[in-house]
């Protein structure tokens, strides 16, 4: 039997999955501001704090945040170079789409001018 080769996930990859989810980008925003605890993260949620701790997860498996744990208190914070992937991979699209842009921008003058000519 052949099985199929599981795909490789990349850091980019685990990075946007982080990203898409609203609660995570939350949770990230308020790092932006300064290190908190479980308790402080989940305080502005309306879910359960297994559901929350779920979210805390994902992001340090990915790398976007650390945490430490000091006596019974678990303290996050964000790790701003993970981001680094996704600002990568979307500088490269940028200028892909602005180099097309460009080219259009050129087509339709020249379009223009062509009209004008006629």
């Amino acid at each position: 039997m052949v099985r199929a080769a599981q795909p490789t996930t990349l850091p980019v990859d685990r990075v946007f999955r982080a990203l898409a989810d609203p609660t995570r980008r939350r949770v990230l925003e308020r790092l932006g501001r300064s290190p908190a605890s479980v308790s402080e993260l989940a305080a502005p949620f309306t879910m359960a704090l297994p559901s929350f701790v779920q979210h805390l997860t994902i992001l340090e498996q990915c790398g976007l945040v650390k945490s430490r744990k000091q006596g019974r208190v678990r303290t996050y914070e964000l790790e701003p170079a993970a981001l680094k992937p996704a600002e990568h991979w979307l500088a490269r699209q940028r200028a892909v789409w602005e180099r097309r842009l460009d080219q259009l921008d050129a087509l339709l003058l020249k379009l223009k001018e062509s009209e004008k000519n006629k």
